[in-house]
């Protein structure tokens, strides 16, 4: 069977090598990590954490881990690693019951996040809008509302066309609307969810991404539409996973940078990966490549030969800049502090933070000899604008130092918990805390084409990155600039986030959903008879389709949408 040389070891990557495994190919996979797999969703031991026990740590990550049930690719994947006891790794996750958002001053909403069920879910939902309504107008409700039903009754020739090149910010209508409706409606979904500026962001993802989170919670049946895992990500998702892949047979390197792709006779030839222990540079060679680093690790690895062969991707570099900063830090508290069953927004931090307490999803996971043994609970903080000012210190967060931003972030934590004489978080509480280690200054390769491509602002930014591994924002007008998981040249494939795929964002059902595409490109051009790996589209319902096919006249019509309703 042919063999696969597979460039990055994210969930990609990983989720390529077991899509090709499956089907008999011969695959090796190069990972940058010298000690975890699976990117950014990994999780890692807190250094100096390990007092009691010295192989138990505190465990830390790069972010929490976020599955919402419209998630359907890279959970297919987990369903088929095994756990034992006819389980797998899919039936380590568990649904969350509300999501919370924080308001400094005021008391919180708390909302279900699945569709109502009793008396009390239905009486929850009215009580966040009588609270909400002390901020938020009416108007500002059913203006929302609006903009929402056009999204639902919108056919998809209309997002591609209109919604692609129109700001989240702009097609809300913010800026003419109450600061209220901005913070609670507007920047809440875009800074805190995904990483995004809501003036920037594309409609077309925004829109698509909030009604997939609408429908799940409109559905009588779904009690998934925001999960978690059981337990810390390694313990509960990627050991396993690593373990099966390779006791079925794939080769796996950690600790291998990517440093070119080689050309010759109009396809690869080989890739040339760099040991980062050693510095030892050796050859890798196979019958096909799937390039499944990150897009601002893909950037510099387009040179000349390999775009005089495909020449659209050049828009990797394009591409290059658009990224953001999601990053987490956790504290580790000696009190039990669970807010509520779910995630928590934080609607008036600068810092747009969101946050998990995890320790009350993890009923099986042992903090008693972790730490120095006094840790009950853990608050797991996303921070997601990291070029704002904070509330208390006045400095964007990528100008901080390490200590300076977990100062700050507790103390946009306080503002918003510790509500009407109630003290819910308190620095006595404090027994460690972690910062994502890929936070720290680096300097990003620029090559002399990414020179000319790009302006002098966007390699100035690129200079003074200080996150290793940020995330891919899908700006207007990019998704043509986007490249498909196949290339003009022949045995080069590619499988990240940045790839076009249905799920249009950076996640990990985004990576998973390219590598499926970019395994059956491989079977359909290697002549394999192994079965093409599933793919799924968004989910529609079906009583929205009428509305969808009048819209369509509209536009084919050159129409503007108009309710029907």
């Amino acid at each position: 069977m042919a063999k696969v040389i597979v460039l990055g070891g994210g969930v990609a990557g990983m989720s390529a090598a077991h899509e090709l495994m499956l089907r008999g190919f011969t695959v090796e996979v190069y990972e940058r990590n010298p000690e975890y797999v699976g990117g950014k969703a990994r999780s890692v031991n807190v250094p100096g954490t390990n007092i009691i026990d010295p192989n138990l740590f505190l465990p830390g990550e790069h972010g929490f881990r976020f599955f919402p049930g419209f998630y359907k690719h890279i959970t297919a994947t987990m369903k088929t690693i095994p756990l034992g006891n006819g389980k797998s790794v899919y039936d380590n996750l568990v649904s969350t019951d509300t999501v919370m958002i924080a308001q400094a001053g005021a008391l919180p909403l708390v909302m279900p996040d699945n569709f109502p069920t009793s008396l009390k879910d239905v009486a929850e939902i009215f009580y966040s809008m009588m609270v909400a309504s002390e901020e938020l107008t009416k108007e500002d409700v059913e203006f929302f509302a609006g903009r929402v039903w056009q999204l639902m009754t919108s056919c998809k020739e209309r997002y591609a066309d209109e919604y692609e090149s129109i700001g989240w910010w702009e097609y809300t209508g913010a800026s003419t609307r109450s600061s209220a409706y901005q913070r609670l409606l507007v920047e809440g979904l875009t800074r805190s969810l995904v990483a995004c500026k809501a003036q920037t962001a594309s409609t077309k993802t925004v829109g698509m991404i909030f009604l997939q989170l609408i429908y799940l919670m409109l559905e009588p049946k779904a009690q998934d539409t925001d999960r978690v895992l059981n337990a810390p990500t390694n313990d509960a998702w990627l050991y396993p996973w690593i373990d099966y892949l390779t006791l079925k047979g794939v080769k796996y390197f950690k600790g291998y940078n990517v440093n070119a792709l080689l050309t010759a006779n109009g396809q690869i030839s080989g890739a040339t990966v760099q040991n980062i222990a050693t510095g030892e540079i050796i050859n890798v060679v196979g019958d096909y490549y799937v390039l499944s680093v990150p897009v601002e690790k893909a950037a510099p690895l387009m040179t000349q030969a390999i775009l005089d062969l495909d020449p659209s991707l050049e828009n990797i570099i394009t591409l290059a800049p658009n990224v953001e900063w999601m990053n987490g830090i956790q504290f580790y508290l000696n009190t039990q502090v669970d807010l509520n069953r779910g995630h928590t927004i934080y609607s008036s931090s600068n810092w747009a933070l969101t946050s998990i307490s995890q320790k009350q999803f993890w009923p099986g996971y042992d903090l008693s000899k972790r730490g120095n043994g006094k840790v009950v609970s853990v608050l797991s903080v996303d921070i997601s604008s990291w070029y704002t000012n904070g509330n208390f210190n006045n400095k964007p967060a990528q100008d901080c130092e390490p200590d300076e931003i977990k100062d700050e972030v507790w103390k946009q934590l306080k503002q918003e918990l510790n509500i009407d004489g109630k003290v819910t978080l308190s620095d006595d509480m404090i027994e460690f805390w972690y910062l994502d280690a890929d936070i720290q200054p680096i300097t990003t390769p620029i090559t002399p084409l990414m020179k000319r491509k790009l302006t002098a602002e966007e390699n100035a930014d690129l200079q003074k990155e200080m996150d290793l591994e940020p995330l891919l924002v899908n700006q207007c007008d990019t998704w043509e600039m986007r490249p498909n998981s196949y290339t003009m040249i022949p045995n080069l494939f590619l499988a990240s986030d940045y790839v076009k795929t249905n799920t249009d964002l950076a996640t990990m059902e985004g990576a998973n959903e390219a590598a499926r595409r970019a395994v059956n490109n491989i079977i359909k051009v290697s002549g394999s008879k192994a079965d093409l790996c599933e793919i799924w589209p968004m989910y529609n319902p079906l009583l929205l389709v009428p509305f969808q096919a009048i819209d369509k006249k509209h536009f084919n019509n050159g129409l503007k949408w108009k309710n029907v309703f």
